[in-house]
């Protein structure tokens, strides 16, 4: 999902763009973050605790955007999951599938005081080069927010998957299930 937000609603304290960057997310970072998902997807909510679940089961792929330890700015959070599938909002799952074929972008959102710099697609980036040298085949996820053709210019194509069609009505009437492929 990508961020689609208005103002600011929980404003945070001025900051020099130049200093931020991507680093690892830690258990610190899950208030902040469950605050910014709250801004980017009012109508999506996923409370703290599903980060928390995502973090655990997955740290290698959940970053946030921050100037050194600060308060994160944006977050990417990022697991292995089954081909045309997604869980769904706000559950917490088990662990990850052994059958796990994509490396599934769970969530991208960026506070409004930051967006259009670019975060996005530095941080989409480094994820594909991650799942690639990991051996994925490709990065899926589930576009809200009319977000499609924002995927779509980091390399992302629509995919009409009838196993996708059920699980997709839970995630709104815009919701488009997206892949990118990461073979050489």
């Amino acid at each position: 999902m990508e961020f689609q937000g208005g103002p600011a609603e929980h404003p945070l304290p001025p900051l020099s763009p130049d200093g931020l960057s991507w680093r690892a997310m830690t258990a610190a970072d899950l208030d902040a973050v469950a605050d910014i998902a709250a801004i980017g997807f009012p109508d999506h909510f996923e409370g703290r605790d599903c980060f928390e679940n995502r973090l655990a089961l997955n740290p290698d792929s959940c970053f946030v955007l921050a100037d050194g330890d600060g308060p994160p700015r944006g977050y990417l959070v990022a697991y292995p999951w089954r081909a045309d599938a997604a869980p769904a909002l706000n559950t917490l799952i088990e662990s990850i599938p052994g059958d796990a074929s994509v490396m599934y972008l769970h969530d991208l959102a960026l506070h409004p005081d930051v967006r259009g710099g670019g975060w996005s697609r530095e941080i989409v980036e480094r994820l594909a080069a991650q799942a690639r040298a990991a051996g994925w085949p490709a990065l899926a996820l589930v576009a809200v927010n009319d977000a499609a053709p924002f995927w779509e210019r980091r390399g992302f194509a629509v995919v009409d998957s009838p196993a996708m069609t059920a699980q997709l009505a839970s995630y709104g009437p815009d919701a488009r299930y997206m892949t990118r492929d990461l073979k050489p």
